[in-house]
């Protein structure tokens, strides 16, 4: 399995510890958030190769933290990760996250399931799991949580499911939420679907947020939503950044 890793935004709601800095490589608790995922993947042996798709303005900065991390003893990896560059230089001409993914199929010829995930995010539970989970549905799947509040609803992705856990419906940041099932940006695309990407934007779906590719594919086929056994902290403010840093430094004592 293969594991893209979306790191090529520009977080400006960072600014101004982003502004030169790309934010998946923000120390929370003594290292850096993208090594906090990549330590739990390297545990669960599912791996083969890492891929981070960065763009052009952070690529040679996380060039220099991949190298160092290619090179470490500690978790050693069964792959060396590699540095996608998929050349924007800005927030305004970004590809977006479902454009980057199919930027990294196409340029890479990936042929294997994938773990596709947002580099900034932390999770205080083994995504582990989760892959157990696609392979074992043999289907694409994404994770899901409850969400109790209504503003936080229409911010994000929701989903709406049947009792094998089947997503009926996904939306993202929709004005009427159908449910309390929110999706954060962690997905298992198997082999087949993710072979779909170029019909998917063909055929009209959104491709800044990464979650529009699979409201397109669940219309096509089945995809399925694991429930998370704990919480994830998404890193979108300088407020919530204080507050990761708070928890993990607590977590890890």
């Amino acid at each position: 399995m293969k594991c893209l890793i979306l790191a090529a935004g520009y977080a400006t709601r960072l600014y101004p510890l982003t502004e030169n800095f790309p934010k998946p490589l923000l120390e929370v608790a003594g290292k850096p958030i993208l090594d906090w995922l990549i330590d739990d993947m390297a545990q669960t042996g599912m791996i083969d190769e890492y891929i981070v798709i960065s763009n052009h303005k952070f690529a040679k900065i996380f060039e220099a933290w991949a190298e160092k991390r290619n090179t470490s003893d500690i978790l050693p990896l069964t792959s060396d990760i590699i540095i996608l560059d998929d050349g924007t230089t800005s927030n305004e001409n970004r590809l977006g996250a479902v454009k980057d993914i199919q930027f990294a199929v196409e340029q890479l010829q990936l042929d294997d399931d994938l773990l596709v995930m947002a580099g900034d995010n932390l999770l205080d539970f083994s995504l582990g799991d989760f892959m157990r989970y696609g392979k074992a549905k043999n289907a694409t799947c994404v994770m899901r949580y409850y969400e109790a509040s209504e503003e936080r609803l229409h911010k994000t992705g929701v989903i709406e499911i049947d009792s094998t856990d089947r997503i009926l419906s996904f939306e993202e940041k929709p004005a009427q939420p159908k449910s309390h099932w929110c999706v954060p940006a962690f997905y298992y695309y198997t082999r087949e679907d993710s072979h779909l990407i170029n019909q998917g934007i063909e055929s009209g779906c959104g491709t800044d947020a990464p979650g529009s590719f699979i409201a397109w594919l669940c219309e096509q086929t089945k995809v399925y939503a694991w429930e998370m056994p704990g919480k994830r902290y998404d890193i979108g403010n300088l407020e919530s950044y204080e507050e990761v840093k708070k928890t993990f430094g607590n977590l890890n004592r």
